[in-house]
């Protein structure tokens, strides 16, 4: 299914399914995805209903509204996690909208939607400040994809706030110093390559979290680089044979059957 430039769309196969969205990895990742609340900009009504109804599929609740006075007004009064604003809106357009959320300090990540496509038009739109620009027409798992990449950005946002507070953290008897990117157990310095660094140094910074394989692939490796989950399998497997006591019995890095991994042991900064 996708959206024309002329606001119009076609139907054929409905790209919507009542199963979790392919690639979403996990129960417990599909369950903090759709916990999040989106607000869709967009004054064409049949285009609106279209969006929201696909990405009601993914996420607990999606506000809509039709003209971009109105989407400031919510966001000054409400919690939105994310914004998918189309450029030409009644009253105030897209990109003013932008501009005014970024420079109200409001970092929520904007998908922009457009059907202007070429560089210069996607180029202004981000440095107006949105995090994506999506041209129209689109397809909806497109849509759903870019969404969900986007809140992906968000967890590691987060998990680098939350190590930047830090330089250094202590995991069980592991000491994990981010300036120096060296792990030490005792005084002594244990051997890690740049991902396996990478690697324990977000299971440390967001202790008793699970990360589904996917998602360390995002933190670690980045999107679209076209690496594959087993790479994390066989890293997480190198990196408990440096730091685990009983690499057998892993107790620092445990495996959470069906979901990935998470770091069990206690935290202390």
């Amino acid at each position: 299914m996708h959206i024309p430039a002329n606001g119009h769309f076609t139907s054929g196969s409905s790209d919507r399914t009542s199963r979790p969205y392919p690639g979403a990895g996990t129960e417990a990742y599909v369950d903090r995805l759709f916990a999040h609340r989106l607000l869709v900009v967009e004054d064409t009504s049949e285009v609106a209903r279209l969006v929201a109804d696909n990405l009601r599929e993914i996420v607990k609740e999606v506000i809509v509204c039709g003209d971009g006075r109105a989407a400031l007004k919510i966001l000054e009064r409400e919690r939105v996690d994310l914004v998918v604003l189309d450029v030409m809106l009644p009253e105030l357009d897209g990109l003013e909208v932008c501009r005014a959320l970024r420079a109200a300090g409001n970092v929520v990540p904007i998908l922009m939607l457009s059907a202007r496509s070429t560089e210069l038009d996607r180029i202004v739109g981000i440095e107006f400040g949105a995090d994506d620009y999506m041209v129209k027409p689109f397809g909806m798992l497109e849509l759903l994809a870019r969404v969900k990449a986007l809140f992906r950005r968000c967890d590691l946002r987060t998990a680098q706030s939350v190590a930047a507070q830090n330089d250094r953290l202590m995991v069980a008897d592991l000491s994990i110093d981010r300036v120096s990117r060296e792990v030490s157990r005792d005084g002594k310095g244990i051997p890690l390559t740049e991902k396996e660094f990478d690697l324990i140094w977000v299971f440390a910074s967001n202790p008793g979290r699970v990360y589904a394989r996917n998602q360390l692939l995002d933190l670690v490796w980045g999107c679209g680089t076209g690496v594959y989950e087993g790479t994390v399998t066989s890293h997480i497997n190198r990196l408990r044979a440096r730091i685990e006591p009983d690499p057998a019995n892993p107790s620092i890095i445990q495996t959470v059957w069906g979901v990935g991994y998470r770091l069990h042991a206690p935290l202390h900064t």
